[in-house]
């Protein structure tokens, strides 16, 4: 697909644009933040739309794309940043009881999210998603070995932080 005919660029976009919104909502607090962080990462994918390579996966360039414009967003704007579980993930609330627990468990979850160090953060969020180690390793841009090992890392993490919540 040709990306500088506008017509493919703003449908490619549209059909994945969930993972322009799951990004803004990692790297970002405000509404007209993530609204800056959109515009700018559309931006970006179509001012690097002639380097996209057609033997490769639309999503996973745009998700290496979207994920530089977010970190040097989120540098530039120095803020730490929020999730919302609740607007990335509304089928959870559908098929998940909302109870007190439930809610102070994801609270913990985006607590200890928004800990990690950004290439950590973004694993994370690929892993969230339901990526492959090889995926993950393609859109940041490390060896498939290195993601499987920092995802095993961040789990023990994880785990660790719940662990001590308990106690």
């Amino acid at each position: 697909m040709d990306l500088a005919d506008k017509a493919s660029f703003l449908t490619l976009v549209n059909d994945n644009q969930r993972i322009i919104f799951k990004i803004c909502n990692v790297y970002c607090k405000s509404r007209a933040e993530r609204e800056d962080l959109s515009q700018e990462i559309v931006y970006q994918l179509w001012k690097s739309g002639k380097r996209y390579n057609p033997g490769q996966k639309y999503s996973t360039w745009m998700y290496r794309v979207a994920l530089n414009v977010a970190i040097s967003f989120y540098r530039r704007k120095l803020t730490s940043p929020l999730i919302s579980f609740k607007e990335s993930y509304p089928d959870l609330a559908d098929t998940t009881e909302s109870t007190e627990e439930l809610e102070e468990d994801i609270s913990h979850l985006q607590k200890f999210i928004n800990g990690l160090k950004e290439l950590d953060r973004a694993i994370i969020l690929l892993y969230l998603e339901e990526k492959s180690h090889k995926e993950i390793a393609e859109i940041v841009g490390i060896s498939e070995t290195n993601t499987a090992t920092k995802i095993s890392r961040i789990k023990n993490k994880l785990k660790e932080y719940f662990i001590n919540l308990k106690n």
